[in-house]
């Protein structure tokens, strides 16, 4: 019995929610009500996405279709799973985004899909509908495309002529791991994917001879995905290969997804889920790695089989294990050294660096500047403050760790 677009559409967004590589940064400005057409990339609605500047984007998140040819063990839509199946026509994905948008419900689309057919058959459908709103509807919103890695480059560069940004899921984060859970996909053709869009970003960007105007190809640059507990990797491990897909392939983003243990699935899989906290840890080492100039093995060289400390960011605790390098003066010690200092972000330590310049910092300009004086006391000393003997303290750990809580049996 044919499914209304309703039922299709409330099993196709539930089985999108496990993509988490969806976001809405970095993209250029677009708006339909300076340069015609249809939707924007700087409005307001629903919340699902975050901008750099901190805006919420609400986005229409998707996918084509949940039937799938592959088998991949830790995906809900593998090809043996006994999961209620969907499929939209390339109109109807269409059709919702625009009707969703004057509704203003969304801002834009985030697309993905089961392989259907074929890779190239499935890639040229997404194709046709991103290139069919930008040119046949003027939609100016902002469109996410999850890429299929197996596709042609021809569809692909295709794609990237009218997607904001791109993203190849890697999936998990090591070679045996893909060739254990997901025997179809291969590694080494992601990685030439990844490698072939970032030629094309870069080639876009310079400016052409006669025009000296860019192209506009992938404004927001491509990201990826990898499941994180399904394979037994370690956060170092995990890590590591993060660092290695930013630095060859130029990635904006690199998105870390819990595993959820899905009905039917092999016995090689975990039977429960990873705690929540690793997944906000490891986007904590990311930012580390991407922002403050620490190495991958810098993060993870003191812990415990390469898991990253559950009860503490991976900035204090590496704090705690280098206390050597404590304490910082910050009207003294240079940008790198105070990024380094647990509770201090990239923004207060530009405020930081600008103020010294007129007077000597007292703890009291930190409060102001809306820094935990708790957090940073131990491994600062400031104009009027030293800290004394409180970083060799032996419970210094134990005034950072969350305190115990009573649990109820009701």
């Amino acid at each position: 019995m044919k499914k209304s677009l309703a039922e299709r559409l409330a099993i196709l967004s539930d089985a999108a929610k496990y993509d988490a590589s969806c976001a809405s940064s970095s993209t250029v400005k677009r708006d339909s009500s300076t340069s015609g057409g249809l939707g924007s990339t700087e409005g307001s609605g629903i919340c699902h996405a975050y901008a750099p500047d901190g805006r919420c984007i609400s986005l229409l998140k998707i996918l084509l279709t949940n039937f799938c040819i592959y088998d991949c063990a830790y995906c809900v839509n593998r090809s043996s799973s006994n999961v209620e199946r969907a499929r939209f026509t390339p109109e109807e994905v269409m059709w919702l985004t625009l009707e969703f948008y004057r509704r203003n419900y969304i801002e834009g689309l985030f697309l993905s899909s089961g392989i259907i057919r074929s890779s190239d058959y499935t890639m040229e459908e997404m194709v046709r509908i991103v290139r069919e709103l930008r040119v046949t509807h003027n939609f100016r919103g902002y469109i996410h495309l999850k890429s299929i890695p197996e596709a042609s480059p021809r569809l692909i560069e295709e794609a990237g002529l009218y997607a904001d940004r791109l993203s190849l899921n890697i999936e998990l984060p090591t070679d045996n791991g893909i060739s254990r859970f997901a025997p179809e996909k291969k590694p080494a053709n992601i990685r030439r994917s990844m490698a072939d869009l970032r030629l094309k970003i870069e080639a876009a960007g310079e400016p052409t001879l006669k025009s000296k105007k860019r192209q506009r190809f992938v404004p927001a640059g491509q990201s990826t995905q990898m499941i994180v507990g399904a394979d037994g990797a370690s956060d170092a491990t995990i890590l590591a290969t993060s660092g290695r897909l930013y630095s060859s392939y130029g990635l904006k983003r690199v998105y870390y997804s819990a595993f959820s243990p899905i009905p039917d699935s092999s016995k090689n899989l975990p039977l429960i889920k990873p705690p929540l906290m690793r997944e906000h840890r490891l986007y904590q080492a990311d930012w580390l790695y991407r922002f403050y100039g620490f190495g991958i093995d810098e993060i993870t060289a003191n812990q415990a089989g390469g898991m990253l400390d559950l009860n503490l960011d991976p900035k204090l605790a590496w704090a705690l294990a280098n206390r050597g390098e404590f304490p910082v003066d910050i009207n003294k010690a240079e940008r790198e050294r105070l990024l380094r200092v647990p509770g201090l972000g990239t923004k207060t330590v530009k405020a930081i660096v600008s103020a010294r310049r007129f007077r000597r910092l007292r703890l009291d300009d930190l409060s102001r500047l809306g820094v935990s004086i708790k957090k940073v006391q131990s491994f600062i000393s400031a104009e009027g403050w030293s800290p004394r003997r409180l970083i060799d303290r032996p419970d210094l750990r134990a005034m950072f760790e969350p305190q115990p809580q009573q649990l109820s049996l009701l």
